[in-house]
């Protein structure tokens, strides 16, 4: 059964990975330029768990987590958003953190990780019961962090994949290469080039496809203005390595500044290409989660839409408006992402 043969929008999501503690200095403050940090939650899977849930699609955040104050006042946080957390599991380790320093015009934002032994890191095969995490649920969502954090987090993910297909869900992962976090003795096309073997929805950028999938194509992200017949060729040649897949969508991000981002996507299902509409964002308030709001974003759209070219509109307006929202977490609901995506950008007060 392909992606569209099946309206998935009241049945549930799993999906799989870290959280994290997000520890970031005020505004546009570098890293301890004054002596505090906001301190929030945030991590790719979760960062989809609640776009979704802000979207009414059921969906359950799933890993391991401390025992302590700050694992439960994450799963707290996770709740208010209406994001099912039954699933989640207690284990040895920690969790794990990322500083965040929000750039500005010429300076770009930099992120530092302190997440080695946390809890998801520390997880094996055979900790989790797929077959009740995925009971009655439709879609299973994953990104290529949590392989790249740890080898037996790696292995826990290839088992998650499988399971999933196994028991007929169908599987989307952002390829999301995380260059850091691959430091124990595997390369990314190692790991990724295998789980990707059970996926049915490739979503990722260029530089994702090139170091986690080994699929080249002459892409310069950094001369201005990208060509979608390039990003057709690249998409085709993961399609051409992997016949199972049903879509490949990818990001396409002209960064001119800290601050201001061309901002659209494409998609290919080997028959068809489709562009989106292309966001000309400025004034940036926090580009971190964008992709995991797109990825909320096309999950929803193909459950939603009888188009795939829809779909992906709809994905590539939730993560623009993303860019306007502080945290991970993309603070928006369907009608908002449906009244830009029908044109609406004018952002007059609403009354």
């Amino acid at each position: 059964m392909s992606i569209k043969e099946k309206n998935m929008t009241n049945q549930k999501v799993i999906t799989f990975g870290e959280i994290m503690l997000r520890l970031k200095p005020p505004a546009l403050e570098r890293f301890f330029q004054s002596p505090s940090f906001e301190a929030t939650f945030g991590g790719g899977e979760a960062n989809v768990a609640v776009s979704l849930a802000n979207f009414n699609m059921p969906v359950s955040y799933v890993t391991v987590l401390p025992e302590n104050d700050i694992g439960n006042a994450c799963i707290g946080e996770l709740r208010k958003f209406g994001v099912d957390t039954s699933m989640i599991k207690k284990g040895p380790g920690r969790m794990g953190i990322y500083f965040l320093e929000a750039g500005a015009n010429q300076r770009p934002s930099k992120v530092v990780y302190d997440r080695e032994y946390s809890s998801i890191a520390l997880a094996k095969p055979g900790d989790m019961n797929w077959e009740e995490i995925f009971n009655g649920a439709a879609w299973f969502h994953i990104t290529g962090i949590t392989p790249a954090i740890s080898a037996s987090a790696a292995d826990l993910s290839l088992e998650a994949v499988k399971a999933a297909k196994k028991m007929g869900l169908k599987v989307s992962c952002d390829l999301n290469y995380r260059k850091n976090l691959w430091k124990y003795g595997k390369t990314a096309v190692e790991v990724m080039s295998k789980l990707t073997e059970y996926v049915d929805v490739v979503i990722a950028n260029e530089e994702d496809c090139q170091k986690s999938l080994g699929i080249h194509v002459d892409v310069a992200v950094e001369k201005g203005e990208l060509s979608t017949d390039i990003y057709e060729q690249l998409a085709r040649k993961v399609l051409e390595k992997y016949p199972h897949l049903e879509l490949v969508a990818i990001t396409l991000r002209e960064s001119r500044s800290a601050d201001q981002n061309g901002w659209s996507a494409c998609a290919c299902d080997g028959s068809k290409f489709y562009v989106s509409r292309k966001y000309e964002i400025t004034d940036i308030v926090d580009r971190v989660g964008g992709g995991d709001s797109f990825s909320a974003g096309l999950i929803y759209g193909i459950n939603k839409y009888a188009d795939i070219g829809d779909a992906l509109n709809f994905a590539a307006a939730a993560s623009c408006l993303k860019h306007s929202i502080n945290g991970d977490f993309n603070r928006v609901v369907v009608s908002e992402v449906e009244k830009l995506m029908g044109g609406d950008a004018s952002g007059r007060v609403q009354r």
